[in-house]
């Protein structure tokens, strides 16, 4: 197998959590496309996963492995599940979030305060600098 025995456990684990049994799973096997040459492009590694309660689909193709395809995609599902059953409280959501709060546009009035405080600083710098003789 491709991933330890560890990683299976945890993985397996994060499933009865989230109530996701195997059976609920319906795994496709595709060829690939893309890089990967000869290998990818004879053999069927790029998995798809389909979780039949919910309908969310799932593809990898990141591994010349089938097995370790298999694994990623069952990760990622468990991701996507997660991310719909919290919502907004998810680890990912929370993430993408703040990255569009640190992107969004200051106001005015930030941009002012902001300079106001720049300049003391410099002010505050240029008393610190040697008295020229």
């Amino acid at each position: 197998m491709a991933t330890s025995i560890e990683k299976q456990r945890e993985l397996a684990k994060r499933m009865a959590e989230l109530d996701v049994r195997e059976d609920d799973l319906e795994e496709t096997f595709i060829r690939a496309a893309g890089s990967g040459g000869q290998k990818v492009n004879k053999t069927s590694v790029s998995v798809q996963i389909r979780h039949r309660p919910t309908g969310l689909v799932v593809r990898c193709q990141e591994s010349r492995s089938q097995a370790l395809n298999r694994f990623m995609a069952r990760r990622r599902l468990l991701d996507k599940l997660e991310a719909k059953i919290l919502g907004a409280a998810s680890a990912e959501q929370k993430r993408i979030a703040k990255i569009r709060r640190q992107k969004r546009k200051r106001s005015k009035r930030a941009k002012e305060k902001m300079l106001v405080e720049k300049k003391k600083r410099g002010e505050t710098k240029k008393l610190r600098k040697r008295p020229a003789f």
